[in-house]
């Protein structure tokens, strides 16, 4: 008895559609997997920035009193050296170090970071004060590594007084623009939403609608 069977050239066809179907859909899952894991990270960091900052004011008293009769550039430092004192970083990284490079090439307005760390997993945290808002300038990739680029893998938090860190409160909940990004606007978005779909639907979202799906 003969038993029905796919011929070689129908298993051929099948085996070239399963595979034209996983080239469409694989790097956009790859793309989905990995800004959740930027997510994450962006998350765990703002959280720890948070409890630093937390610690050090129940040490030195409030922020707003660390800096009296300092220059800006002492300023950064002190607020540097004790907020970093209750991080776990593995590296302190110093003016000539490449590390830092990225506080010197991306901060907005031409300021830098002299002063970073290198934190466990890789990213990078500098702090940066000319006058109020302190910022801190984030990059989850780490400074050697990723596109370097704003709101894909660096990012922007602030100090506001007494406050804590802070996503900036002036961006509420506006989209942030694929041709003109912030860093500080995406960091608020990704942590109010929970995504960063501004980069896969910019279009489809508003105040009210923060996902593309």
């Amino acid at each position: 008895m003969k038993r029905p069977a796919f011929t070689l050239a129908e298993t051929l066809i099948v085996m070239g559609v399963i595979g034209v179907v996983a080239a469409l859909t694989l790097p956009n899952l790859n793309q989905s997997t990995g800004n959740k894991e930027k997510v994450a990270k962006l998350k765990k960091i703002y959280s720890n920035l948070n409890d630093a900052v937390g610690r050090a004011t129940a040490v030195y008293g409030p922020i707003g009193e660390w800096c009296s009769g300092l220059t800006n550039d002492n300023c950064r430092k002190r607020i540097f050296e004790r907020i970093t004192e209750f991080m776990k970083y593995s590296k302190t990284c110093t003016v000539s170090d490449a590390c830092t490079l990225f506080g010197a090439n991306m901060a907005s307005g031409g300021k830098r970071s002299d002063n970073a760390v290198i934190l466990p997993d890789g990213a990078t945290v500098g702090f940066e004060y000319i006058n109020t808002p302190i910022s801190i300038l984030v990059d989850i990739d780490g400074s050697n590594k990723g596109p370097n680029k704003n709101c894909i893998d660096y990012f922007t938090f602030f100090i506001y007084n007494d406050k804590g860190v802070s996503i900036s409160p002036s961006y509420n909940n506006s989209v942030p623009s694929t041709k003109d990004y912030s860093s500080g606007c995406c960091a608020s978005w990704v942590i109010r939403n929970d995504n960063m779909d501004y980069i896969k639907c910019p279009d489809k979202l508003s105040a009210t609608v923060t996902s593309c799906n």
